[in-house]
């Protein structure tokens, strides 16, 4: 179950208890503090005690109790339409607040069982093993690029000689550039071994409007363009284009997410039969025959 979900019943199992509560009609209490009002049901100052942070400042206490407050009210009105509208049956609305209730916590035993159990070390050969097993899950969407890239401006004196150590295959000049990318470069990318989407490299570049992208990797080695005031260098060790696979180093992350929620599953899973198990041995449940 995912936040939004959580979110989602947690909203409704208030709401439903406003609701329930929306009969009980009652004036504010002596002592108490009450921030808003619809019709006869009241919002007590003491209600907002543990929303906030203690460290915010007053000034930010007082704006989210604002937004609260707002906020209760809408949700208050929209439950008296609602009753005004609709002929709720209580016994069934309850029921459903009782299987919130219990989706809720079931959830939440559930969280805390795979945290203590879940472990989250993926080894390369898993990843390994995953990938060659799901090639056809991991399909290019998009160009992509093992790149080296420069942006700079078209006054620099070093910018000849940047080009040169750029072009350049020797593992100097290598260390070289990356030293003078940091004191006189607008922009760069040398990361030699990492993949990665052509459009965010060539974004805020006259390629971005390259209508024939693929032709352009296809056919350049290394590509140069400019515009008033700067110069893009772009040099391609490797590409691959959409509909191709995905090489391993580009999915890596992604694959390792999958194994992991994968893990997730399966304890999930691994605990409910466990549950069942165990209570299946003390005779603790018995489904009885229609027939009977």
């Amino acid at each position: 179950m995912n936040r939004v979900i959580i979110i989602f019943i947690t909203s409704i199992l208030f709401s439903g208890c406003e609701f329930l509560n929306l009969k009980n009609k009652e004036n504010p209490t002596e002592g108490r503090r009450a921030l808003a009002r619809v019709d006869d049901t009241y919002l007590f100052e003491d209600e907002l005690e543990g929303l906030f942070p203690n460290s915010i400042s007053a000034d930010d206490s007082a704006g989210l109790t604002q937004r609260y407050v707002n906020t209760w009210v809408k949700k208050q009105l929209m439950i008296k339409e609602a009753a005004s509208k609709i002929a709720f049956n209580e016994a069934e609305l309850e029921r459903k607040l009782l299987d919130y209730k219990y989706a809720l916590m079931v959830y939440e035993y559930q969280k805390e069982y795979i945290q203590e159990q879940l472990s989250d070390a993926v080894t390369d050969e898993e990843i390994v093993q995953y990938y060659n097993d799901h090639k056809d899950n991991f399909i290019l969407k998009q160009n992509i690029v093992r790149a080296n890239f420069l942006k700079l401006d078209n006054k620099l004196r070093q910018r000849n000689q940047m080009e040169r150590l750029l072009r350049s295959d020797k593992s100097s000049d290598k260390e070289k550039l990356k030293a003078e990318s940091i004191r006189f470069a607008n922009n760069y990318f040398l990361e030699d071994s990492t993949w990665i989407n052509f459009d965010e490299l060539a974004m805020n570049t006259p390629l971005i409007n390259e209508p024939n992208k693929v032709g352009l990797l296809r056919g350049n080695k290394f590509i140069e363009v400019s515009d008033d005031n700067f110069t893009y260098y772009f040099k391609i060790l490797q590409y691959k284009i959409s509909d191709q696979e995905s090489p391993l180093e580009f999915v890596k992350d992604e694959i390792r997410k999958i194994i992991i929620n994968k893990r997730k599953v399966e304890l999930a899973a691994k605990l409910e039969n466990d549950v069942y198990n165990r209570a299946k041995e003390n005779d603790d449940f018995e489904i009885f025959d229609e027939k009977d």
